[in-house]
């Protein structure tokens, strides 16, 4: 078993910057240096469109110390320096749940799990592409060069978790992991002939409120699923994830900042005009504002379309991948139980003669459905916020997350209709009351009416208002994208 040492310190002068040795390691190195010209010709295809000879200030990586691991600056986004960083190791580590608990970790793939651990990392790493392909238009339409900045940092990052994921293929699945890693670079979110492996991946994000919507809420499924595979008894792969979600929580502020900001805009604008019924939605549209109703119905969409990420809530390949200990549970460490889980329950709420019921299932079937329930209440959080924003502005609305049985097309819901609060309806009924629950085709219409780009420095579309602080220490007004 391979004992290589993992190295903190970044080699930043190599071509493709890394802290793993990468100058040590030839064959690696030569078939990263091949998908690397490949990598720049999707970026330059499928990349943010229209604004790669733009400078934009964004954070890079150059270390895996927690203080001090980036620097800012104004740099073009092809120029920007992708490279391979995995959290220092921990020495001594052991498999920490499964049936394998206790054991040394793997430094390298064990045989009998190869298969299933190459699908775990190449479905994380297929997310990474698809979330830039899907934001690609957004530059365009930019409420402010500050916005324009969030999202670029977004989508260099999850370029650069591709290039993780891509290194783990490369180095430890041979010519597997190679053809994996051009497969990532051909198929595209939402083509009909190579989409994208999870349906999420392969919705329109066509405005920026779904952007905020796609960061709060599906990022943090990506939190979600990285923090398992951070469990991960493959110390590679822990490692990669580990160092990810220190680049995650970025994108997740973006989102749950920006819904802030065009909240607390609509909610100033009613005030300003004496508007006290948020169901005023005409009144509410003249004034160029996101009324809150739409915000709420276009939540359910993102909320609901993102529970199906997490798959069926039993699931024999995820207790398969647990009991293997490839992938474990959000924050498996803090969990109170044997992290084996051979006679354990867990409450799945399931269609019982018509109701939804609560029913206890093992544990280790249960993987999915507990990851789920532990997303939405994470997710609640920031709903609740959102809440406190709105009440203390004295507008009487409270934005809710929608029943995770709502609007599911994956898992044992699928097949029922239930409304966002959770009742069971005929199809007719949900049918007819759809307009209450997801965005209209006027809604959509109306939000894109508004995506008009702002790019003067240090202003901002009439529907968001600027932020209560710029990006490291830097003004609101600050030249965040040097257009001219």
């Amino acid at each position: 078993m391979s004992t290589e040492n993992v190295r903190v310190e970044v080699d930043y002068n190599a071509s493709i910057p890394n802290n793993v040795a990468l100058a040590e390691d030839r064959r690696l190195l030569k078939a990263l240096e091949e998908w690397h010209p490949q990598y720049l010709a999707w970026w330059g295809d499928m990349g943010p469109e229209g604004f790669n000879d733009k400078e934009v200030y964004l954070r890079t990586a150059v270390g895996v110390d927690p203080k001090g691991w980036a620097v800012f600056d104004h740099v073009k986004m092809p120029d920007y320096r992708w490279g391979i960083l995995l959290a220092p190791k921990v020495e001594g580590r052991t498999i920490p749940f499964g049936k394998h608990k206790g054991e040394p970790v793997w430094q390298e793939v064990p045989a009998e799990y190869r298969s299933m651990l190459r699908r775990l990392i190449v479905i994380q790493g297929d997310t990474e592409p698809a979330s830039v392909e899907q934001q690609r238009h957004l530059g365009a339409t930019a409420p402010s060069l500050y916005d324009m900045r969030n999202l670029f940092q977004v989508n260099v990052e999850e370029g650069r978790h591709l290039w993780a994921m891509v290194y783990l293929l490369v180095k430890y699945f041979g010519k597997d992991g190679r053809e994996e890693a051009k497969m990532m670079l051909q198929r595209r979110s939402g083509n009909e002939d190579s989409p994208r492996i999870l349906g999420a991946f392969n919705e329109e994000t066509p405005d920026w409120l779904s952007f905020f919507m796609f960061t709060y809420f599906t990022d943090r499924d990506g939190k979600m699923q990285l923090e398992s595979l951070a469990q991960s008894g493959f110390d590679p792969l822990s490692l990669s994830c580990r160092f990810m979600l220190t680049e995650e929580a970025h994108h997740m502020f973006v989102g749950e900042s920006g819904v802030m900001r065009v909240l607390e805009r609509t909610c100033e604008a009613m005030n300003e005009a004496g508007i006290t019924d948020p169901y005023d939605v005409e009144a509410i549209r003249k004034m160029g504002v996101i009324d809150l109703p739409t915000v709420q119905r276009k939540l359910n969409f993102h909320m609901s379309v993102t529970h199906d990420l997490f798959g069926s809530e039993l699931s024999t390949n995820a207790a398969s991948a647990f009991e293997a200990g490839l992938k474990g549970r959000f924050k498996e460490e803090k969990i109170d139980d044997d992290h084996q889980l051979y006679d354990d329950t867990y409450p799945v709420t399931q269609l019982l003669d018509g109701q939804l019921i609560d029913v206890e299932e093992n544990a280790i079937a249960a993987i999915n459905g507990r990851l789920l329930d532990d997303y939405i209440k994470d997710a609640k959080g920031g709903i609740g916020r959102w809440n406190k924003m709105i009440a203390k502005l004295g507008i009487q609305f409270e934005l809710t997350a929608p029943h995770k049985a709502f609007n599911r097309d994956i898992g044992q819901f699928s097949d029922v209709c239930v409304t966002p609060q959770g009742d069971i309806v005929e199809q007719a009924t949900f049918e007819a009351n759809i307009s209450s629950y997801l965005p209209t085709e006027s809604d959509l219409n109306y939000i894109n009416s508004l995506m008009k780009p702002c790019y003067e420095k240090g202003q901002y579309a009439t529907w968001i208002n600027p932020p209560k602080v710029g990006i490291n220490q830097r003004p609101v007004d600050f030249e965040y994208v040097k257009l001219a």
